[in-house]
């Protein structure tokens, strides 16, 4: 089955960037940094530490007296915020009643004057599920303050985004363009069953097989896709297929197709006519648990914002990376 996934948004407040907590009120029931954890929150049946039940996700003490508790985040990158997901999972009894989330732009360290601006006003929160708000500023941040009335727990925060990167200059040097830290997205893939496929324009090296792309045995004759949009068009060298930590499950070939699209199309039509697009790189064999080097020798010259990557049959990939110049 198609999967048409909304190019613009990736989890902002992912460690991965760069995220992390800078201040909470109070954590003494679980740790605030597992509220930024990007795996599914899980349940420990039975599980106690020395404050109580262990819990997987942020979760401050009764408070006895008036007032509330936050958290800060500082986002790895600067980023604009479409929508934000409050999820309560696990949490029955003790989740907060109401939350709220402010925001601020600050390029260094937050002070007493920096200026907070409400991006989501007080909201009911239910217990044990996830709340999906839409955000309609348009501005650009650095910091978002989660606050949660009066007390209790949360077990993840997800702020959905864009990395901002208008205003950066990356000159003549080569760069990773299909990294998301350089604003890249996905636009589509056939299937992401066992992993999902934004893992592959994550930073750095996967951490197991889980963090990476992988699909479902197929068992036919067809083979498995995603599209990637570049975070700036630009001329390509070369793109590494990393199979690292795949070796019973990873692709026996893959084949690279590009294209420059100039106008704005909706990611139905950019996948439905992807199949048609110049072949980058033919098709060639993979090995388990290997980074792969392809020189671009087909379309050196011409000016990419997208790429598809085929695998055949079915299996799973790392890390796509993409080297080459940004055009202006």
């Amino acid at each position: 089955m198609k999967k048409f996934i909304n190019g613009k948004l990736i989890n902002l407040a992912e460690p991965r960037l760069g995220s992390k907590i800078i201040f909470k009120t109070d954590d003494f029931f679980a740790s605030a940094n597992r509220i930024l954890d990007p795996n599914p929150p899980i349940f420990k049946e039975g599980i106690f530490d020395r404050h109580g039940k262990w819990m997987d996700g942020w979760e401050t003490r009764r408070r006895r007296k008036k007032g509330f508790d936050y958290l800060i985040v500082k986002l790895g990158k600067p980023g604009k915020i479409f929508n934000v997901d409050i999820d309560t999972t696990h949490f029955s009894g003790n989740q907060p009643t109401h939350a709220s989330l402010e925001a601020c732009f600050k390029n260094k360290n937050l002070n007493h004057k920096s200026k907070w601006i409400t991006i989501l006003s007080k909201k009911k929160l239910g217990p044990n599920k996830n709340h999906n708000f839409k955000i309609k500023s348009k501005s650009v941040f650095t910091h978002v303050k989660l606050n949660i009335y009066p007390d209790g727990g949360v077990a993840r925060l997800r702020v959905y985004g864009k990395v901002e990167i208008k205003n950066i200059n990356f000159g003549s040097k080569l760069i990773n363009l299909t990294s998301v830290l350089n604003g890249a997205s996905i636009i589509g893939c056939n299937n992401e069953h066992f992993g999902r496929a934004e893992n592959v324009i994550a930073p750095g090296k996967g951490k197991n097989m889980g963090d990476g792309w992988e699909t479902r045995r197929s068992r036919g004759k067809n083979f498995d896709w995603l599209i990637i949009k570049l975070g700036r068009t630009g001329t390509i060298n070369k793109i590494e297929i990393d199979t690292h930590h795949f070796k019973g499950n990873y692709p026996d070939r893959c084949s690279v197709q590009a294209a420059y699209i100039p106008k704005e199309l909706s990611n139905y039509s950019v996948v439905k006519k992807s199949n048609k697009w110049k072949s980058f790189l033919n098709k060639v064999k993979l090995n388990a648990h290997r980074k792969h080097s392809f020189i671009n020798k087909i379309m050196k010259k011409n000016k990419i914002n997208f790429i598809r990557i085929n695998i055949y049959p079915d299996g799973g990939i790392s890390r796509i990376r993409t080297f080459g110049k940004v055009i202006k």
